[in-house]
């Protein structure tokens, strides 16, 4: 794993205390600037508010121990210079790479609506290990350990209570639902009457929410830091995200999978995030719009 100064080894625990730390402070910082976000438009059109700014800066603070060691790198979505990192051969060489994002959900959090979260996965040579989700409003929270994942409610207060995660594999019905992002109608078509769609505009809820019966899967193409966090969780829940041009399940990173332009780290193709019963079943309720 490595050693700390003064040769302290590093374990798994250690590293989702750490976490843990950071998802509950940024939480309060998110809270407390909430009613003066100061809300502005990134070059992509995305929000960015002075939560994802102050968070950000708390995970680089969170993590400076950690990220001296050179096998350590930070993937932030706030953060400049990463761009670099989308490299294989640096990728290869690199053992553990955290990937945070600061506020998911930030234009319903710019306009003070609960459904959104703060999100960090610790990637451990280029696979899926540790994922802590927290929702601050909400007081839930996700995360895996490494071997199992947990809903927790209450999270950080005295009435907390641990659910651990287990697979579900819900039959699809009537009363399904399934959650996609607000692009999705852009490109595609819901070709089905029996079960519903439903838009967020919030990956962690879309992710995490089907690990514990909410929903049954989504469909998704966003950045690395949209689902780190949530990639071992849901994945400890029997979820995998599947590419739909081929059903091929994403289960480590590869330089090739993402977009360096005009925002590094975003994902090339669309995934369908589902248990393997479900996937071929949800992926023929999905039609391409033809082009125009």
């Amino acid at each position: 794993m490595g050693e700390l100064g003064g040769g302290v080894e590093i374990t798994s625990d250690i590293y989702l205390e750490r976490m843990l730390s950071f998802v509950q402070e940024a939480g309060g910082i998110a809270l407390e600037l909430m009613g003066k976000s100061d809300p502005g438009l990134k070059k992509d059109h995305s929000v960015i508010t002075l939560a994802d700014r102050a968070i950000s800066n708390l995970a680089r603070a969170k993590l400076s121990d950690f990220l001296q060691n050179p096998q350590h790198i930070l993937i932030d979505e706030e953060a400049p210079g990463i761009n670099e990192y989308l490299d294989q051969r640096r990728l290869d060489q690199t053992s553990l790479i955290w990937a945070v994002d600061p506020i998911d959900g930030t234009r319903l959090y710019a306009n003070h609506m609960p459904l959104f979260g703060v999100s960090i996965g610790l990637i451990k040579e280029l696979k899926p290990w540790l994922g802590v989700v927290y929702f601050p409003m909400l007081k839930e929270l996700f995360f895996c350990d490494g071997t199992e994942a947990y809903f927790v409610q209450d999270a950080f207060g005295p009435q907390e209570a641990k659910i651990r995660i287990v697979p579900i594999n819900e039959e699809l019905s009537a009363r399904s639902i399934f959650f996609c992002n607000d692009t999705f109608f852009d490109k595609f078509y819901w070709n089905d009457k029996d079960f519903h769609i439903m838009i967020h505009a919030c990956a962690v809820v879309n992710l995490c929410w089907p690990s514990i019966g909410r929903g049954i899967g989504c469909f998704l193409r966003c950045h690395l830091w949209d689902f780190a966090g949530s990639w071992p969780i849901i994945r400890r829940a029997g979820l995998d995200l599947r590419r739909i041009s081929d059903g091929k399940v994403l289960d480590k990173i590869e330089a090739d999978l993402f977009n360096r332009e005009p925002v590094s780290w975003h994902m090339k193709e669309y995934y369908l995030i589902s248990s393997e019963r479900n996937y071929q079943q949800i992926l023929s309720k999905i039609g391409r719009r033809s082009p125009c």
